[in-house]
């Protein structure tokens, strides 16, 4: 099933207070096709900084990927303050074991080899969805998802639960729908370090769709409350093993 979240974003906490306030919109698309998903994600914060004062980060991510999990097309923009400050776009092949090769061709042309059980975006959330279900607590795997220009990152996610929400608890859309709480860290494969780049956490329902976003981008956390959802069914039937799309992708102020 093809959706449409807007999500509204709030500060929650500031390390060192040196993020006076942040406030913000993200609208996160996932479109269902013959061959595969389409993502499209707009993330636009404005926060006041004391090093900095006011300032508008707008990240814009759109990704294609097959229906197998095995090819992914990528490009991310960002800009502060109206002037842009990085595109990183490519793309990238799996092989049967998820290891692999990503192309860049911005900000820098150059090819790096992906490890074995690397994953994309859609394969990746979907993986958790079928790790909730079976009553798995943990999922640990590469990802590569083409918001950074330097290859994969490693993850790691906790879920918890696996059920149908309290009445009143949910949207009406999702009020029928099992869902998990999932909590997912990043981590630089390069600096094998053990302090995640970023961590989100979500309510994560069978259909794909998040709420209760809880963003974690080191300087400062954001709530995301989920303010309007559109549902649609594919243009192209569902095959058995895609029918869960994604959940919002990682975005760095």
């Amino acid at each position: 099933m093809s959706q449409h979240a807007v999500y509204d974003l709030g500060l929650v906490e500031s390390a060192g207070r040196q993020t006076l306030s942040a406030t913000g919109s993200m609208s996160y698309v996932i479109q269902q096709t013959c061959t595969g998903w389409t993502t499209r994600q707009r993330l636009d914060i404005e926060s006041v900084t004391k090093a900095h004062g006011p300032e508008r980060m707008v990240a814009e991510y759109t990704a294609q990927e097959s229906a197998d999990g095995r090819h992914l097309m990528f490009v991310t923009q960002e800009t502060h303050d109206g002037v842009l400050a990085q595109t990183v776009s490519g793309q990238a092949s799996l092989n049967p074991d998820g290891s692999g090769r990503v192309t860049y061709d911005r900000p820098v042309a150059k090819s790096l080899g992906l490890p074995a059980r690397t994953l994309f975006p859609i394969a990746h959330m979907r993986a958790l969805i079928t790790a909730a279900q079976g009553g798995q607590t943990e999922l640990a795997t590469p990802l590569f998802d083409g918001t950074l220009p330097d290859g994969p990152e490693d993850t790691y996610a906790t879920l918890l639960g696996w059920a149908v929400p309290p009445p009143g608890d949910a949207m009406p859309a999702l009020a029928s729908l099992a869902a998990t709480r999932a909590h997912i860290a990043f981590f630089e494969r390069a600096t094998q370090t053990m302090t995640p780049t970023y961590e989100i956490g979500m309510r994560y329902f069978a259909n794909g769709v998040s709420d209760r976003l809880d963003m974690d981008f080191g300087d400062y956390r954001m709530k995301g409350t989920l303010k309007t959802l559109t549902l649609s069914e594919p243009a192209c039937p569902a095959r058995p093993s895609a029918k869960t799309p994604g959940a919002p992708r990682r975005t760095t102020p």
